[in-house]
């Protein structure tokens, strides 16, 4: 399941600070800050998504991620491999390096780090 764009920004605070009261939510955000009842209806809609859930303490909430940062983004990688380059992860590499503004040291350093995922794969 997916999150909107005002979720993921919502999911990025709540993956920062890990539990979180609504309080702290909203001085989270850049001004003009969201709405208490705006912030509280994004959070309803991802609780239903499986992605946040919550303690009550006192007359309050404290928030916290049901999905990690690393799994969410991983299937979200995977889902854009799959409908943009047809199930390639080669041509999504190719795209990218060809199509990003990426450098030459940081092509580099990701040759290195292609090449290390090689030699730990070969090893299993």
């Amino acid at each position: 399941m997916q999150l909107t764009k005002a979720e993921e920004q919502l999911m990025e605070i709540i993956w920062k600070h890990e539990k979180v009261f609504m309080k702290d939510l909203i001085d989270a955000y850049p001004d003009p800050k969201p709405a208490g009842t705006t912030i509280a209806t994004l959070l309803k809609r991802m609780q239903d998504k499986g992605f946040v859930g919550y303690e009550t303490m006192g007359n309050s909430r404290q928030y916290y991620p049901l999905v990690k940062k690393s799994a969410y983004f991983t299937k979200e990688v995977g889902g854009i491999i799959k409908n943009y380059f047809n199930d390639s992860a080669l041509q999504f590499a190719s795209f990218f390096t060809s199509s990003s503004n990426i450098s030459p040291t940081e092509l580099e350093d990701l040759k290195a780090i292609i090449d290390k995922e090689i030699e730990r794969r070969k090893e299993k």
